[in-house]
């Protein structure tokens, strides 16, 4: 599905499926993709001729990823969150798919076995009027990029 071409894309064009439906729910304004990293281990026979070391992959590690929306007075986040925080099975397939300038579909990564990991509100301030957002951590085991 990726759509290669010359120019890059921007990075405001993008719809988050969390499987709540594609109401008002899934207006994100901002997501933070997660680092992926694997471990290396660093091996040696005793009896290279060499003193280099070799590497190896072991584990992969996951960053958790972040959405952010403008607080709209849906509960289906904080319900999400607290479905996970009371042991339920709140296990999702979460998809963000990155559009072009038409609206079509460019590529899309999709987090496997996603749940929330926290729920944050930003501060209530009565001197700046900013606008109040609602951010949820998302741990996953692992994401496909397609």
């Amino acid at each position: 599905m990726p759509v290669t071409r010359d120019r890059p894309y921007t990075g405001m064009n993008f719809h988050v499926d969390l499987g709540l439906g594609d109401g008002p729910d899934a207006g994100v304004s901002e997501v933070l993709f997660p680092a992926a990293r694997l471990q290396l281990n660093e091996y040696r026979n005793g009896n290279d001729r060499t003193p280099e070391t070799r590497k190896l992959s072991t584990l992969t590690h996951y960053d958790n990823l972040v959405l952010r929306r403008g607080v709209i007075g849906s509960l289906a986040w904080y319900r999400w969150w607290d479905e996970a925080r009371n042991g339920g099975d709140a296990r999702r397939t979460v998809t963000v798919t990155l559009l072009d300038e038409q609206g079509n579909p460019a590529m899309s990564w999709r987090f496997l076995r996603a749940r929330p990991a926290g729920y944050l509100t930003s501060p209530l301030d009565a001197v700046e009027a900013n606008t109040l957002f609602e951010t949820l951590e998302i741990a996953f085991d692992r994401f496909e990029l397609e």
